[in-house]
């Protein structure tokens, strides 16, 4: 059988920097081929390429079997290829039909929108997605983030595709939806639709794809049908190395207990929650989508305004996030584009952002203590720059999270509240980051973890606290929690959990 798409030797560079070093890559009709490898590895250029955002610098792209030249996005969409992006590109005050056919728009008699066409041949697209409950006239803003995922696969399937690119699109769904879109994945591809799948959830590659191709460091290591290799195969080609301790050795937690809170609610978000966290011990935290846990990691941090209960830091009392912040509580959110970096600021700017208010009580700004301060994280949280006044947008996702880890632990913090700290990075900079965590935990800073990766929680944890609609319904030592313990529990399985 032919191929749909095929890349030979793709060349790629930005100025005197060689991001991609001879790429070959293809994909069938029915075929769904994993693209594998670490932050920085160069799929994300190789898929621009394709997108027509990037010219290849030299090597050939061929479309069932014929050369051609993409110039530029609108190019791609004629020629076939849809790309979807890891963050939603939706207008949110949009209906979905609006947003499916923006700038191309059904036009009826006389150039007026024939809004009639437009939404019948929406509910069609909606259907085949599996969204059946989901009306064309429904804003964007009131979809939830699992239907925004498949309105943007059914705005992809409207241009009539037959290549589709999916960028991460699991990252931020649980575990029920994800197994939904990895079932439409496979019906799209017995239709003949050649999918291109971007993934660091191996699980999931071993479920849905036929093949994995892996690229290392902008370079071509090879590819493989997933019947014949291992998970553990596919990180030594990603990484170069075997990683046979992805988790390290738990630190057994002191007695001191660090925080306490007890009987904590926010207005229709939270209800009740008690628990304590001791020094040197990582509480997790799991739950469905919806749960509770971001809101209760914004509720600890001050974010949030508490409606009655208390949270107690080292015996001080919390309600804002200045107080949080002077308590020793640091915050990294799930959403680190938005609100733990600033793309637009370089490295050096993120890291002392929450620093500058310490660093001289006078308002001068020493420059040789900023610049020390700057190189410690970058050393110390081995940060892939090749110089800090770079903007934080050009660093992979891992080397992003790597700067509001440090933002915050220059604060010196007593409890670090991590949600989702590695979500959409690869396996290398996880097994840095659960490092990380180890050591902090060695020097007695608890944490937080608000995961929704089992294996994350049950590799790294001390306890686990299970939430279920805005309130903590089971809790388990970590000798007795299982992945089918803890669904039980998030799916409302025992509302009445206590926790010590």
């Amino acid at each position: 059988m032919g191929h749909l798409l095929e890349m030979r030797d793709i060349k790629k560079s930005f100025s005197s920097i060689k991001v991609l070093k001879g790429i070959n890559f293809s994909v069938k009709a029915g075929e769904i081929v994993a693209l594998l490898g670490e932050n920085g590895a160069g799929k994300s250029t190789l898929m621009k390429i394709l997108a027509g955002v990037h010219e290849p610098t030299d090597g050939k792209i061929f479309l069932n079997d014929k050369e051609v030249s993409i110039d530029g996005p609108k190019h791609s969409q004629e020629l076939g290829i849809s790309i979807i992006h890891q963050e939603f590109n939706l207008i949110p005050d949009l209906t979905v039909a609006e947003n499916i056919f923006l700038g191309r728009e059904q036009q009826g008699v006389r150039g007026i929108i024939s809004w009639k066409a437009m939404h019948t041949e929406t509910n069609e697209l909606l259907k085949k997605v599996g969204l059946k409950n989901v009306s064309p006239t429904q804003l964007i803003a009131d979809c939830s983030v699992a239907q925004r995922q498949l309105i943007e696969i059914a705005k992809a399937l409207s241009f009539e595709s037959d290549v589709l690119i999916m960028d991460e699109p699991t990252a931020t769904l649980n575990n029920e939806d994800t197994q939904t879109l990895l079932n439409l994945m496979k019906a799209l591809s017995d239709e003949g639709l050649g999918i291109i799948f971007i993934t660091h959830r191996l699980e999931e590659v071993v479920k849905v794809a036929d093949r994995i191709v892996v690229l290392r460091d902008g370079e071509y290591i090879g590819s493989e049908l997933v019947a014949n290799v291992t998970k553990d195969d596919m990180v030594t080609m990603m990484v170069g190395r075997d990683i046979t301790d992805l988790f390290p050795e738990r630190t057994t937690p002191q007695e001191e207990v660090v925080l306490e809170v007890a009987d904590l609610s926010v207005r229709n978000r939270l209800y009740d929650v008690s628990f304590k966290v001791k020094k040197g011990e990582i509480l997790g935290v799991a739950g469905l989508l919806g749960s509770g846990k971001t809101d209760l990691s914004k509720a600890l941090f001050g974010l949030h305004k508490r409606q009655s209960g208390s949270i107690s830091m080292l015996g001080q009392d919390v309600e804002t996030p200045k107080e949080a912040i002077d308590a020793g509580i640091a915050l990294v959110t799930d959403d680190r584009k938005s609100e733990g970096v600033i793309l637009d600021l370089s490295v050096y700017e993120n890291l002392l952002m929450p620093f500058y208010r310490r660093i001289s009580k006078t308002g001068i700004l020493n420059k040789t203590k900023m610049d020390q301060i700057v190189d410690k994280w970058i050393n110390d949280l081995k940060i892939k720059v090749h110089e800090p006044h770079v903007e934080v947008r050009t660093l992979s996702g891992g080397n992003q999270q790597k700067v509001v880890l440090g933002k915050w632990l220059q604060m010196n913090p007593k409890l670090l509240i991590l949600n989702e700290p590695t979500r959409g990075i690869d396996i290398g900079a996880k097994t840095e980051i659960y490092k990380i965590m180890k050591d902090l935990t060695n020097e007695g800073i608890a944490i937080i973890l608000i995961s929704s990766e089992m294996p994350e929680l049950l590799g790294m944890a001390n306890r686990i606290a299970v939430m279920h609609e805005g309130r903590i319904s089971g809790e388990l030592p970590i000798e007795e929690a299982t992945q089918e313990k803890i669904f039980y529990y998030a799916t409302g399985g025992d509302t009445h959990g206590k926790t010590s």
